[in-house]
């Protein structure tokens, strides 16, 4: 069961989008490596250049060693390359799902 997650919103300095998603794509790879995260998601907002990361976890364990990461020192080892202000980073608990 599904009980915490990520939202993360990254928002591209311009002329970086193509960057970001390369990024995300690339990322996609340390999600699959990491065990604890059910779910992960890169997305690209409507809005130009606004993208996000969500992730999901089955226990707090889980949600916490992701914070520490591997995948979030990556990111925010890019963030003053690819981003025009720090990644914002949302901590969710998840009340319902289908």
């Amino acid at each position: 069961m599904v009980k915490f997650g990520f939202y993360v919103e990254l928002k591209a300095k311009p002329g970086k989008q193509a960057d970001v998603e390369a990024f995300l794509k690339q990322s996609a790879a340390l999600a699959k490596d990491e065990a604890g995260i059910v779910s992960w998601y890169a997305v690209k907002e409507e809005e130009p250049g606004v993208f996000g990361i969500v992730d999901t976890f089955a226990d707090e364990v889980a949600w916490n060693a992701h914070a520490n990461g591997e995948l979030a020192k990556a990111l925010f080892g890019k963030a003053d390359e690819l981003f025009s202000e720090p990644p914002k980073v949302h901590r969710l608990q998840i009340v319902a799902l289908k």
